[in-house]
């Protein structure tokens, strides 16, 4: 499949501000236009080209996934207990002497990820492996009925949501805290993004949902900023879908027309 082109990372969006119904003190910046695309995960279907070329299987699984701190480890240690050789192509290896996790550098700093193995992270099945191709946390995950963010690495179940919080003093010198919840475009993994051979967020061949991000995504939105405040975010993006957006996602708009 010849991918179709991805669309510029610089197109007019539509942002929504709103206060978290639990904490007065908690502002949340949402972007519509990306919560209202038909982004979906495209992995294992002919339209994921993978991030490296030549390796469209591994999708974004090449690279392994970094560990955010230690509550994640101990996540991801737990995880592991739970995995089967049904689920987990690379058990044997993954428990043997050199582990499932490696330190590499991180922004100067020595940082845990999880093991590349054969040229990918060891907990991705490959093409022909019975229990299933891609990630086996996430194939343990659907067997026990249980959501994949419960399981897998922060980084893994985010993408392609951006969270970012900071803590902004207003004119009125009150301090608040400021989630923004957005795209994670390339521009997200520093100057390293543009070098990946393909990116799903941008691409039209992606944004082929049959549900907007907000609905797809309510679990891991739900994680990321609470139950109070993804209540009223999906209040706010059914309202907005309802009154029609102006600035839609251009991969949205691409797929849509073709």
């Amino acid at each position: 499949m010849t991918p179709t082109p991805e669309v510029d990372q610089d197109f007019p969006r539509e942002w929504i501000e709103f206060l978290d119904p639990d904490n007065d003190e908690h502002l949340i910046a949402a972007d519509m236009t990306w919560l209202l695309s038909r982004w979906t995960c495209v992995f294992g279907t002919p339209a994921c080209q993978g991030i490296i070329a030549g390796r469209p299987d591994d999708g974004c699984c090449s690279h392994g996934a970094f560990l955010s701190d230690d509550e994640d480890r101990a996540k991801l240690d737990r995880a592991v207990k739970m995995l089967t050789r049904d689920d987990w192509q690379f058990m044997d290896k993954g428990l043997g002497k050199k582990g499932y996790v490696e330190q590499d550098e991180l922004e100067d700093e020595p940082a845990d990820r999880t093991r590349r193995y054969d040229g990918a992270c060891i907990f991705l099945n490959r093409p022909g492996f019975e229990g299933g191709l891609g990630c086996s946390l996430h194939i343990m995950a659907m067997r026990k009925g249980i959501e994949p963010l419960e399981v897998k690495p922060e980084v893994c179940w985010q993408l392609p949501i951006r969270r970012t919080q900071n803590w902004v003093t207003r004119p009125d010198g009150v301090d608040i805290l400021r989630t923004t919840i957005s795209e994670y475009d390339r521009r997200g993994w520093g100057e390293g993004g543009a070098d990946l051979n393909w990116y799903c967020s941008g691409s039209p061949d992606a944004h082929v949902g049959t549900r907007p991000v907000w609905q797809s995504y309510g679990p891991e939105l739900t994680e990321l900023i609470g139950k109070a405040a993804y209540k009223e975010l999906a209040r706010l993006c059914k309202r907005r879908e309802g009154l029609g957006l102006i600035a839609i996602h251009p991969a949205t708009v691409h797929a849509q027309r073709h």
